[in-house]
């Protein structure tokens, strides 16, 4: 209960403060919580390594710890970015935004027939739904419940204030995403990484790793177009990088295919990320290693 308690103190303090400070200030100082963090090496820090060594098996030690440091960077700027975002107009939320290949969201739902948008953990997906909520289409997304409860309903309040509907994962979603893609919405899911016995193991960056089957699950169901995007940092802004949708098989045996289109977007994603590998800033274990314990 103390630690929840202080949990919910600690990033409220932060996200008042932060909203008021300057922004060159604010960005300055959650660079230096990440090179705060790098020093102390902690848990986290020490598994972004570990994946880091996965992505650039041929990096020096020096190289390594570049990688590292730079992608807590881009961890923390996410973090300020996420305390600032709701106090940002259209026009500012617009102009730090290049988007690639945006058709690839577009068309389905004008079509009606919704997209289903995969994106790994990298750069700010928030500011990208954001654009999107923006540009007059309504992004669905799911987030794990977080301890304590008071500080998840908070990130869903301002969620919500940048446009975005978010629904709890731990309710149970999938009768609820299907619905909104019937109506031609568009979704969008934070997908690189499932722990889960329900997880699809894939090869990633030649190891072994586990991602969600909701992505292909919704393909098959619904119909609706299967979309993997890259949120990558620029220094103006964000970079969404839209690819090509995934052929969904309907007619091939359904665990064959899931797995096969979970594949293919882990090659997707990791692809993205040897192009732009410290915008992704995934501090959790993806990998499957020897000391690996199945999530419940």
């Amino acid at each position: 209960m103390i630690k929840d308690w202080f949990t919910y103190f600690l990033y409220s303090a932060l996200w008042r403060v932060v909203r008021t400070m300057p922004e060159k200030s604010a960005y300055s100082l959650f660079d230096s919580l990440a090179k705060f963090a790098y020093k102390r090496d902690g848990k986290r820090v020490q598994r972004l390594r570990l994946n880091y060594a996965k992505v650039c098996p041929k990096a020096t030690k020096t190289e390594l710890e570049e990688l590292v440091l730079l992608g807590l960077k881009s961890g923390m700027r996410y973090w300020c970015d996420t305390f600032r975002i709701s106090d940002w107009d259209r026009e500012k939320i617009l102009k730090r935004v290049k988007c690639i290949n945006e058709d690839f969201l577009l068309e389905p739902v004008a079509s009606g027939r919704g997209v289903i948008v995969a994106v790994p953990h990298a750069g700010n997906w928030d500011h990208a739904g954001a654009y999107f909520s923006v540009r007059g289409l309504r992004v669905i997304s799911v987030a794990e419940h977080l301890r304590p409860d008071r500080l998840f309903r908070r990130f869903l309040k301002h969620r919500e204030s940048i446009g975005l509907r978010i629904l709890d994962l731990d309710a149970g979603v999938m009768g609820e995403l299907r619905s909104f893609l019937n109506q031609g919405e568009l979704v969008a899911l934070v997908a690189d990484r499932d722990l889960s016995r329900s997880g699809i193991d894939v090869k990633f960056f030649g190891s072994r790793a586990r991602m969600p089957a909701g992505p292909a699950i919704l393909a098959l169901e619904t119909g609706a177009d299967l979309v993997t995007v890259f949120v990558g940092y620029t220094n103006e802004g964000i970079t969404i990088d839209c690819a090509p949708p995934i052929k969904v098989d309907k007619s091939a045996e359904r665990k064959a295919e899931i797995a096969r289109v979970t594949q293919v977007m882990a090659n997707r994603f990791e692809d993205a990320i040897k192009a732009n590998p410290t915008s992704w800033h995934m501090q959790q274990r993806i990998f499957i290693d020897n000391d690996f314990v199945e999530r419940a």
